[in-house]
């Protein structure tokens, strides 16, 4: 049986926050310690790497998802638990979320944004009811959060947008709705 699996989505640079490390590390070890498995961007360098390496050091499960373009600029990590090669990013990011559960968006650039908006507009859709948090570590989306609530304000989207995105300020409290989606789930 398949456990329950968490897609994640983040930058494939560190940034310029330590914070961001340490909470990509952090996360996976308690994917696994929690036998969640880690659903990512199959990257071994940036956040992707600090995500994977936590969850890998603790013992977890991990699926990872690469287009065979990018497999010496995000140094494709073999040694997952599952490593898939798609041929573009399109597919990459239906195969990593067709095997997920739930969504989480950790700090990146304009990839991590592409992935989160694909899913959420396919929420907004009602293609899928899966859950996508947003882990807001020392407010790096903040501006992107104004954002969502300016093209609401300004009738670009309803005002139901806003639930389709669950904003965590610290991985505790994402680990906590997580557990409480696996309990939801297997009932």
């Amino acid at each position: 049986m398949t456990p329950f699996s968490v897609c994640v989505f983040c930058g494939s640079r560190m940034g310029n926050d330590p914070d961001f490390e340490t909470t990509a590390t952090e996360l996976g070890r308690a994917l696994a310690e929690a036998d969640m498995r880690l659903v990512y961007g199959a990257g071994d360098v940036g956040l992707m790497g600090a995500v994977a390496n936590g969850a890998q050091a603790a013992g977890g499960q991990t699926f990872g998802v690469i287009p065979v373009h990018l497999l010496k600029k995000e140094v494709g990590k073999r040694d997952l638990s599952t490593f898939v090669i798609t041929e573009n990013m399109h597919e990459r990011k239906k195969v990593m979320f067709m095997n997920a559960d739930a969504i989480v968006t950790l700090p990146g650039g304009a990839g991590s944004l592409d992935e989160l908006f694909e899913v959420l507009t396919w929420r907004q859709l009602g293609l899928h009811s899966k859950p996508v948090y947003l882990l807001d570590i020392n407010g790096y989306w903040q501006p992107l959060l104004d954002l969502i609530n300016h093209m609401v304000a300004r009738g670009f989207a309803d005002e139901s947008f806003l639930d389709s995105l669950i904003v965590v300020a610290s991985t505790s409290e994402l680990m906590a709705h997580l557990r409480l989606e696996v309990e939801r789930t297997s009932v």
